[in-house]
């Protein structure tokens, strides 16, 4: 049964300018409403994360000041779009999903926040699966937002069934070598990134063997976004092809998509759509 793709979008999403990323989805879920009448593509409203779920992710003394944030309803339904599809595509309902989001990712830590992201997404993943499954899943994230992944790192650190790659700027290889940075460079090209995910992420994968594969996508890296490395628009979407591929051969094609960080408005309504398109063929 498991041919659907998964969008989960929510209209607050296009409502509001949020820290960092701005208003990029002000014209969604208009821009996709093509890719959106596939007939394997199915649009979710995400549901939002109980306070039971942050709680275990975050201490008492950051969750209390994160639900007084004027941007909490947004990070919750981040949060809640991203475990649900999770455990969806674990279950079989869906084959893959892009999850969109705002307020939430990959700088929250479990006591504190920085750069637009306040919640953890990955946290509330990696509880939920782990409640479900045990510590036997194994769950691999690949984070190619321009920035260090810190909140990821965070949450994630001392589970060895979490292999956590990010693509910012250093190398490091820490935590039973599950914990990797990779030094993505400044200033790249299309090609030399590609063939470091190839290298660095793929090539650990087809060993570590994930359940599922996570991917906090970023924009911020393209040409003209804040945090840029030099790629052009198409790179984000050859780089979904490759991932997806990899899914497909490795983990029967189980893989999640949180839109992250960039604030380049074309940039936003280039790829997603396409990025639907790619996941739904």
């Amino acid at each position: 049964m498991r041919k659907d793709t998964a969008v989960y979008f929510h209209e607050l999403f296009s409502q509001k300018i949020w820290d960092i990323i701005n208003n990029k989805f002000q014209n969604f879920p208009k821009k996709m409403e093509t890719e959106l009448q596939l007939p394997n593509v199915r649009l979710i409203k995400p549901p939002p994360a109980s306070e039971e779920l942050l709680l275990k992710v975050h201490t008492e003394r950051y969750f209390n000041i994160l639900k007084r944030r004027w941007d909490y309803e947004g990070a919750r339904l981040t949060v809640g779009g991203c475990v649900d599809a999770s455990l969806r595509i674990m279950e079989g309902e869906f084959r893959n999903a892009l999850c969109f989001g705002v307020a939430a990712g990959h700088h929250a830590e479990r006591d504190s926040a920085w750069g637009g992201t306040y919640a953890s997404l990955e946290g509330g993943i990696l509880v939920s699966l782990e409640e479900k499954y045990g510590t036997n899943l194994k769950l691999a994230i690949l984070d190619t937002d321009s920035h260090h992944g810190n909140g990821t790192r965070d949450v994630t650190y001392g589970h060895h069934n979490v292999l956590h790659i990010c693509f910012c700027s250093k190398d490091i290889i820490e935590d039973n070598d599950t914990k990797i940075c990779v030094d993505a460079g400044y200033s790249t090209t299309d090609k030399d990134y590609l063939n470091k995910v190839k290298d660095q992420f793929i090539g650990r994968i087809e060993k570590f063997k994930p359940d599922l594969i996570l991917h906090l996508l970023g924009h911020d890296t393209a040409k003209g976004d804040y945090g840029s490395r030099g790629l052009n628009k198409e790179f984000f979407l050859r780089l979904v092809r490759l991932i997806k591929c990899c899914a497909e051969d490795i983990c029967e094609g189980r893989y999640l998509i949180n839109t992250h960080g960039g604030s380049n408005l074309i940039i936003c309504e280039y790829i997603h759509p396409r990025i639907i398109q790619i996941l739904a063929d």
